[in-house]
């Protein structure tokens, strides 16, 4: 079978054609096109058609306007009747010679889904005699008269129904909800509105089938989806939906969630003919209900956590406080030191508080000329800030009963640092107590002991050490930092 030539054919057609990129320069015209406008090919290619046929009026400014809706949309414009004068051969006198035009603008699609062409395909549909008329001044038959009116009617009717698709189509584009239809049985993309365009990372996607223009969700259900409402003629509707999109050509897949609805559309004869996608993008709500779950799950744990340590406050310092009295004050002051870390970390939104913060919430009675702190800034987990907020408590209480803060000149100096052994980081905190009254090792295991051995060394896979010298008492903590 013999192949056609298509370009022949082009440049063969009785009716006049012409092609013009985006930035609206001729590319091609055919030889009636040529005819028509009495102008050569090589005059026109690669010229402006405003260059060419300049009219700054209202004839310039609708059909400059068609061809743009082209291009925006993609979709074919219809000029029914528009008056364009174009200059007249110079074997027919010279001048500019006034005409009326039926046009249809058709788009053609580029590699990329978007619009790279249009194509003209004009009718000249006034009669050269009406013409000659309307040039001389005379007036034209009745008849002329009549089939100019009717021509002129459907232009103006044609112009209100465009004003309407372009209101209609500026709604649809400028919804706050996502939106897109399909059509055809490949599903291809005939509109999309800004906020899909959104969603999708502003790919191209008019006029090309949604397996092409967003390869990458076929695989997650949607394409199987859209095919069974356009087989069942029933609407689906999805709720927070997980979809992972390709949002930036170079970048990678991104997670969002969406609450939509396929809702399919049926032709005159009842058959799908496409699906209307509608929906917003809920990233941000579902994140926050994850985060909030989150902070729930948190704050319960805490609380437990929480009243457990008190559980165990209460029940050691009943077990070393016999005394109704004793038991009272030394349980409000070791709540006082929970709660002072608490609001440590309550201020960091329990994300975690500084060493050398809990120290001085421990101090802070006793003035600053008491201790001396030295160390780098250092933030604890939670966990670990309310051990040591304890710990500290404990010390600088016995210190003010017995050791350093309970003589004039005593003073307490902490030092820390963090030390790297094989690659695990550890934190080193020495206590050391000066001038105060000469101390020994207790004669049974206190609440501080038994704090040491449950939280520094079962919980946090900690140690401390407690020295009773003649000089006062020294502490070492190792606590490994993650």
């Amino acid at each position: 079978m013999q192949k056609i030539d298509f370009e022949a054919l082009f440049d063969t057609l009785p009716s006049p054609y012409m092609v013009l990129d985006r930035e609206l320069r001729y590319v091609e015209i055919n030889q009636a096109y040529a005819a028509t406008v009495a102008r050569a090919r090589q005059d026109l290619i690669g010229r402006h058609i405003f260059e060419a046929f300049p009219d700054n009026g209202e004839s310039g400014r609708l059909l400059r306007a068609s061809f743009q809706r082209v291009i925006d949309t993609g979709q074919p414009d219809t000029m029914a009747l528009i008056g364009y004068a174009i200059e007249r051969p110079a074997s027919q006198g010279g001048g500019m010679e006034m005409r009326y035009w039926s046009a249809v603008h058709t788009p053609l699609f580029g590699d990329d889904g978007g619009v790279a062409f249009v194509v003209q395909n004009t009718v000249d549909v006034t009669e050269l005699q009406t013409l000659k008329q309307m040039a001389s001044g005379e007036a034209p038959a009745p008849i002329e008269t009549s089939l100019l009116q009717r021509v002129q009617e459907v232009q103006r009717a044609n112009l209100s129904l465009l004003q309407e698709t372009s209101e209609l189509r500026d709604i649809f584009r400028q919804a706050p909800g996502f939106m897109a239809v399909l059509t055809g049985s490949d599903l291809t993309f005939t509109l999309a509105n800004d906020a899909y365009q959104q969603l999708i990372g502003h790919r191209p996607v008019i006029g090309r089938p949604v397996d092409q223009a967003l390869p990458e969700v076929r695989s997650q259900g949607f394409v199987s989806l859209l095919e069974s409402v356009m087989a069942t003629r029933e609407p689906f509707i999805g709720r927070a939906a997980s979809v992972v999109l390709q949002r930036t050509p170079q970048g990678p897949p991104e997670e969002r969630f969406v609450d939509f609805i396929y809702q399919p559309i049926l032709g005159p004869d009842g058959e799908t003919a496409g699906v209307f996608v509608e929906g917003s993008d809920v990233t941000d709500r579902v994140r926050a209900e994850e985060q909030q779950k989150l902070l729930l799950d948190e704050l319960n744990h805490r609380v437990k956590n929480t009243l457990a340590t008190v559980q165990s406050i209460a029940a050691q310092t009943l077990r070393t406080s016999p005394d109704p009295t004793e038991f009272r004050h030394a349980f409000e002051s070791r709540l006082m030191a929970l709660s002072s870390t608490h609001d440590l970390l309550t201020a960091s939104s329990w994300r975690g508080a500084d060493l050398r913060d809990i120290l001085q919430a421990e101090f802070r009675p006793h003035g600053v000329e008491r201790y001396k702190l030295d160390g780098p800034d250092l933030g604890l987990s939670p966990a670990r800030a309310l051990a040591l907020g304890l710990l500290f408590h404990e010390l600088a209480t016995n210190a003010a009963k017995y050791g350093a803060l309970s003589s004039p000149e005593g003073c307490v100096k902490v030092r820390w640092s963090v030390e790297d052994v094989d690659g695990d980081h550890r934190l080193v905190i020495g206590w050391t107590e000066e001038k105060g009254p000469k101390v020994g090792p207790p004669t049974r295991k206190g609440f501080g002991s038994r704090l040491i051995e449950r939280s520094l060394k079962g919980e946090l896979r900690g140690e401390a050490t407690l020295d009773y010298l003649e000089d006062g008492l020294r502490c070492r903590v190792v606590l490994p930092l993650d």
